[in-house]
């Protein structure tokens, strides 16, 4: 590897080649070290969320990017992976908050109950306030009154936004929507412009100045969510690190919670472990113990620096199992799989367990693997090590020259394959963000999901990043013209 000069070198000359190509205002921001939001974590400052849901098509999108200011930025952007809430730094009158857009509901006639519930109670559950959108010029439908349903019985502050509203003859439009029984309907074109400041002033009305929900992760003892699905023996493990029984609190009738917080001395230092069993379950909710399962997963998950997915060693790893862990790294959290029950697990199934391990758990290799019993305590004290390698990869910041002479090193070796004749140049890269590792290449072509799977796999053989998820995104930029 070059030495320091040598990278500051690369650095400059890369840079000034950049100059030749047409970039936009969030990549010069980025260039000169301006975080664009990419950071999830850091800054001990919990700031107000407000969620902006309603149905496909009434224009969610387009008013996230209008309340933004600009067009909407990758933050993650790998293949075969779907964020269905996605959160944006966003001010409004000198005023910060968390703007959290719920596209992507695939809404089908016959899933639409739990369609609707599965997007819309995660994303109202974890703001403090939510903008309803509905397109005025189609009037409410079934789905829409769904979520309003749902907005009631969530207690939330709701601003209603009727949508496409593009001038004075749509006001008529927008009035019907009093039906709703939300309160007054703000008439905004969301592509135009329109009314979005009246909007954004009820907005700031009902969002509160001090978040319920947001997340902060200040200095101090790291958050640890204990995760996993029912039955891994989650409490057992969580009494055992504490020392004593816990409260159980009880699945009865009731609204959402946040998850509660429990400090526990490991390893000689503090830890604070965000434990699920908070949130209560609908006693109505006849078929929905997945789904809650999963959204105390989620809540924990979002108030926690790093996790720890307790999977069941003693019987076959289950669909739920892979799904924790992915939602794990879909929130861009540190990750540690811990495989509790090992005392009860006898010499026929080790075999099949690798076996699933291989096959379930392929993508997260870079994982830290504890095997640990909940009951007895036996290797539990390895748990702090798994930690503390995977928070550290996950705070771990890599020098723009450092990363560009390995860049350059790997595609002298290893070029990008010709696809029609052409071959994608990497013009300049560099780490957006921490916590998770974020890096964002310039290129003048798109670059194969295999290619960018190559890099992923030589920049964790490089630089560590052992139990953090990182993400690769790629921005194609085109010659200035002449």
């Amino acid at each position: 590897m070059p030495d320091e000069a040598g990278d500051a070198d690369r650095e400059r000359a890369l840079r000034a080649g950049l100059d030749e190509y047409e970039l936009e205002d969030d990549d010069l921001a980025l260039l000169h070290g301006v975080d664009l939001g990419l950071e999830e974590g850091g800054g001990a400052e919990a700031l107000p969320v407000l969620a902006v849901v309603g149905r496909p098509n009434v224009g969610k999108s387009t008013l996230v990017n209008r309340i933004l200011g600009r067009r909407e930025a990758v933050v993650e952007d790998k293949p075969g992976v779907t964020r269905d809430r996605v959160s944006y730094p966003a001010e409004w009158s000198g005023r910060r908050f968390t703007l959290v857009d719920t596209g992507g509901w695939e809404v089908d006639v016959a899933g639409i109950d739990a369609r609707v519930a599965e997007q819309a109670e995660v994303a109202v559950a974890l703001a403090d306030a939510v903008v309803f959108v509905v397109d005025a010029t189609v009037g409410t439908t079934d789905t829409d009154e769904q979520v309003v349903r749902l907005l009631r019985r969530s207690g939330k502050p709701v601003v209603l936004c009727a949508n496409k509203v593009d001038g004075p003859a749509g006001e008529a439009d927008a009035a019907v929507l009093w039906s709703l029984g939300l309160g007054e309907p703000f008439p905004v074109s969301a592509l135009h412009g329109r009314g979005t400041g009246d909007l954004l002033d009820a907005i700031l009305d009902v969002l509160p100045e001090k978040s319920a929900h947001g997340v902060a992760l200040p200095d101090g003892p790291r958050r640890v969510a204990l995760v996993g699905r029912p039955n891994v023996g989650k409490s057992s493990m969580l009494n055992k690190l504490v020392g004593a029984e816990r409260v159980v609190v009880d699945d009865t009738a009731g609204t959402t919670r946040d998850p509660v917080d429990e400090l526990v001395a490991l390893g000689g230092k503090p830890w604070v472990f965000v434990d699920t069993a908070g949130i209560r379950r609908r006693v109505h909710q006849t078929s929905g113990a997945d789904f809650y399962a999963s959204l105390r997963t989620q809540a924990a998950i979002e108030k926690a620096e790093v996790a720890i997915v307790l999977v069941d060693a003693s019987s076959p790893m289950t669909e739920q199992d892979v799904r924790v862990v992915q939602e794990v790294i879909d929130a861009g959290r540190a990750l540690v799989v811990a495989y509790n029950k090992w005392d009860l697990m006898d010499e026929d199934r080790r075999p099949y367990l690798e076996r699933e391990i291989e096959q379930e758990l392929v993508q997260v290799q870079w994982a830290p693997r504890v095997n640990v019993s909940a009951r007895t305590g036996w290797h539990a004290d390895r748990l702090v090590p798994a930690l503390e390698r995977s928070l550290e990869s996950w705070d771990t910041r890599i020098s723009t020259g450092r990363l560009n002479a390995f860049l350059g090193e790997l595609v002298a070796a290893h070029p990008h394959p010709l696809r029609g004749g052409k071959q994608p140049r990497i013009l300049f890269a560099t780490q957006a963000s921490t916590r998770p590792p974020r890096f964002v290449i310039f290129t003048t072509g798109f670059l194969d999901p295999g290619y960018r799977r190559f890099i992923e796999r030589r920049l964790r053989e490089t630089f560590g990043f052992e139990g953090t998820p990182i993400s690769i995104g790629v921005r194609v930029r085109e010659k200035r013209r002449r």
